[in-house]
């Protein structure tokens, strides 16, 4: 045991006699009702500590998320399971950070949100948005972009051209620019496969 395991079961400890001493000090009169309610709350309590410390362990389970599997020079398989909200997401690294993508194969390019090209080193506010799209929202300015590095497992892709969106958008897209350096595309039984 650690020293801040200990720490850790030393405050769930106190914790726990403050709330015995308060039940206790606050149902004298009514003990049999007190101890069936502390005895509620001691199930609770163990409940919670129970699904934190095994919730590492269920979250693949629950929420899968994706898998890669390298099958050798710079190639290899992408699993990715369906969401809840019946989207596919992907999570890429650009320029080293880690990006999520909703995977979109009516969008013609793999498209930044300003926020998230702020976060691989794009300023969104110093570009020229020439280009423009057709959207669910209507038209929207486009700024053409390339990408120093996509990364996916082992695959690393250099150059590759992007697009910045100048309106607003809740999250970055995996268009059709991407998703066509794959070999194979298939979406079988609620599961993207990418292989290249």
């Amino acid at each position: 045991m650690t020293g801040d395991d200990a720490a850790n079961l030393l405050y769930l400890s106190l914790l726990g006699a403050a709330i015995f001493g308060y039940f206790v000090a606050a149902g004298r009169q009514r003990m049999g009702k007190t101890l069936r309610q502390l005895a509620m709350w001691g199930l609770i309590f163990v409940g919670v500590i129970a699904v934190a410390g095994l919730w590492p362990s269920l979250r693949d389970q629950i929420v899968p998320s994706q898998s890669f599997n390298a099958t050798g020079d710079g190639a290899g398989i992408l699993h990715v399971p369906q969401g809840f909200d019946g989207h596919y997401r992907v999570r890429l690294e650009v320029n080293g950070r880690p990006l999520d993508f909703v995977v979109d194969t009516g969008a013609t390019d793999l498209v930044l949100s300003r926020q998230d090209a702020r976060r691989v080193g794009i300023d969104p506010d110093g570009l020229a948005y020439l280009d423009r799209a057709q959207t669910a929202n209507g038209t929207v300015p486009m700024a053409r972009v390339r990408l120093d590095r996509v990364s996916l497992g082992g695959i690393e892709d250099r150059g590759v051209p992007a697009s910045v969106n100048g309106g607003e958008m809740p999250g970055s897209l995996l268009g059709m620019s991407y998703l066509s350096r794959f070999g194979r595309i298939a979406i079988e039984n609620g599961e993207l496969t990418l292989e290249r």
